[in-house]
């Protein structure tokens, strides 16, 4: 069983978007491991690896628009299903 089962990819759009001010939050106040924040004040990507993706995406929406989301469940595909 692993430990964090979806990996939650997204794109955020929007203005002054600071990669290290979002990275920084969801370190902070989310439970996961893997992130990655990249991109530069009008758009930004994120990849996490978390049990709550619903809370990522509620936080990224606030803080732009929000697209091209894919939760993919490891724990799935680990186990050779569809995730």
């Amino acid at each position: 069983m692993l430990e964090y089962r979806y990996d939650t990819q997204l794109l955020i759009e929007g203005n002054d978007l600071n990669e290290d001010r979002i990275s920084d939050y969801i370190t902070e106040h989310f439970n996961g491991d893997s992130l990655l924040v990249v991109g530069d004040e009008d758009l930004i990507k994120i990849h996490f690896h978390t049990n709550e993706p619903w809370l990522i995406l509620e936080y990224c929406a606030a803080l732009g628009e929000i697209f091209d989301i894919v939760v993919e469940d490891m724990e799935r595909q680990s186990n050779g299903l569809h995730g």
